[in-house]
């Protein structure tokens, strides 16, 4: 028996209508504006009176395949399952990105049935908020080259501008360009060049910002780049942060849908985690908090990446804090970490997934010194055997750490109960002491290597010197006693993709330390990880197209 593609089960799933999923959590009607009659924006009628009480959970994972793990589809199913043993309860998630939708991905909505739907919306264009995001972004480009063909009264430096456009697309040819040919009409010629949406420094700080006053003066702080005489030189010194906010009022507002199963989602937000924080926007986090007992949230890649900076900086900006962290594990994962090869994964291989438990074990430890109760979700796939699963449930009892076998992406959340119980008992228990793993007066360089040595395992840094000279250059300029964001591969503990397991005798090389002053962090550059992603050989926008009755084909 086949089955069914993520694309059929959601268009064969009933949607409740948007304003009896609201009614669920206590929401009104006149505290929505409603897309269509299956999405819905909150409207600030509620966001001015939030009162965030729920219990968090965290959604994180050992080091993924270039496939993912399923964290969005365990948050997702976490949620039916929830839902389904009488807990209130509201996921909150991410804004998928149309860079990976058309590239690897195909789509990011969760998968099977625990999905979050319209599942079709949410991956395109859903209700423009990636596109406002863009916009925001564009209009400070336009209004700084504008300032240098105006005369320059900032005296900028046009060699030292670090403001780059953005489209929400992978489009490597984009990484680096010159603006301004034509002559001198067409405005001053520089070096420019483009990131990705997600990647972007907008989307970052969207994500961080509190209110929409919050956001104007966060955009303000934005730095473009330097004056002569070496001065940041800010987005307010240009006069467009009132304009920026103006184009992001709207897309501020959180954006509710529903699981698969009816229940409610606030998908709202989407940076990248390994360059920027990997969590969806502190202000739907906060919601969901006001809404429901128990919120389930996730950070993007593995605990090194997306759930160390939730810990460390959207928790320390925002003000809130997890009460337990689900650590999702695949066999498939565990055996590539074991020395399997990739093209085998589908094959019974204990030995494999033996050898691959201490990538596990490092992720464990991650999430109990950030003082957390991790329970590690074995996202089951139809290929795994009894013979596999259990080295795994056995491993984790021996260490006295929960674990349990999560079957929603065939069951919905009919396959999560048991764990949602295992997660309500965490929640409520004492265990939980909730740390940030460093103190962000800290100098810049013993915070990083903070993080390279307890979280990656890494022997210690080595910091290239323009990273040097930029860190004096941030320390100088009052950015010095921010949290640090780590832009390193998801693919291993290390910054080299190859090294998989818990890789030892290492380290991590810093090649620059930049600001991204609107979100409040600066951005430690590490390896080769790039802003602007290429698509592969074979994209998944090869397998996309429109039906003859509307719908869309390839959004797996």
């Amino acid at each position: 028996m086949t089955f069914p593609t993520d694309f059929e089960i959601a268009r064969e799933a009933p949607l409740r209508p948007i304003e009896d999923v609201a009614a669920d959590v206590d929401l009104t009607a006149d505290q929505l504006d409603q897309y269509g009659s299956d999405k819905a924006k909150l409207r600030r009628s509620f966001l001015d009176t939030m009162e965030p009480k729920a219990k968090l959970v965290i959604v994180t994972a050992i080091t993924p395949t270039a496939a993912g793990e399923g964290k969005t589809t365990v948050s997702v199913g976490l949620a039916q399952a929830l839902r389904r043993i009488g807990q209130r309860v509201v996921a909150a998630i991410r804004e998928p990105s149309l860079g990976p939708v058309f590239g690897v991905k195909g789509g990011a909505a969760g998968g099977g049935y625990s999905q979050v739907l319209p599942m079709e919306d949410i991956n395109l264009h859903f209700t423009g908020d990636l596109h406002a995001i863009t916009s925001a972004n564009g209009l400070l480009a336009a209004a700084l080259d504008n300032h240098l063909q105006q005369g320059n009264a900032l005296g900028i430096d046009p060699r030292r501008i670090t403001w780059r456009r953005c489209v929400d697309m992978n489009d490597r040819a984009l990484r680096r360009l010159v603006v301004g040919l034509g002559g001198p009409l067409s405005g001053v010629p520089r070096e420019d060049g483009f990131v990705i949406t997600a990647a972007s420094e907008i989307m970052a700080t969207f994500c961080l910002a509190t209110s929409l006053d919050d956001l104007e003066v966060r955009l303000g702080d934005l730095i473009v780049g330097t004056s002569y005489e070496g001065k940041p030189v800010r987005a307010r010194e240009l006069g467009v942060a009132g304009a920026m906010t103006m184009l992001l009022k709207d897309a501020f507002r959180p954006n509710l849908v529903q699981t698969i199963e009816g229940g409610p989602v606030l998908i709202h937000g989407g940076p990248f985690a390994n360059i920027a924080h990997g969590c969806n926007s502190l202000v739907a986090t906060r919601a969901a908090m006001s809404l429901g007992d128990i919120v389930v949230t996730e950070a993007g890649f593995g605990s090194d990446l997306g759930f160390e900076k939730f810990c460390n900086i959207k928790c320390r900006l925002g003000g809130i804090q997890p009460h337990a962290a689900v650590l999702v594990a695949t066999i498939r994962a565990l055996k590539l970490h074991g020395g399997a090869v990739k093209d085998t994964l589908s094959e019974e291989n204990v030995p494999a997934v033996r050898d691959g438990l201490p990538n596990l074990d490092a992720h464990i430890a991650n999430v109990q010194q950030h003082g957390l109760p991790p329970l590690v979700a074995i996202n089951r796939f139809a290929c795994d055997t009894d013979a596999e699963v259990q080295v795994v449930l056995d491993h984790c009892a021996a260490q006295g750490v929960a674990a349990d076998i999560l079957e929603i992406h065939a069951k919905g959340g009919a396959g999560g109960e048991s764990f949602a119980a295992k997660v309500v008992d965490a929640v409520n228990s004492d265990d939980t002491s909730f740390r940030h793993i460093y103190d962000a007066n800290w100098p810049i360089q013993r915070k990083v290597e903070t993080i390279a040595t307890q979280v990656y395992g890494a022997d210690g840094v080595e910091w290239a010197p323009a990273a040097m000279k930029s860190i004096a250059f941030l320390e100088a300029n009052g950015l010095g006693d921010t949290p640090v964001c780590m832009a390193k591969t998801p693919a291993s503990l290390s910054d080299d993709p190859t090294r998989l397991g818990r890789p030892s005798g290492f380290t991590i090389s810093v090649r620059d330390v930049t600001p991204s002053a609107g979100a409040g962090f600066v951005v430690v550059h590490t390896g080769n990880v790039m802003t602007m992603p290429g698509l592969p050989k074979e994209p998944a926008a090869n397998r996309m197209r429109v039906l003859p009755d509307g719908g869309v084909e390839g959004l797996f």
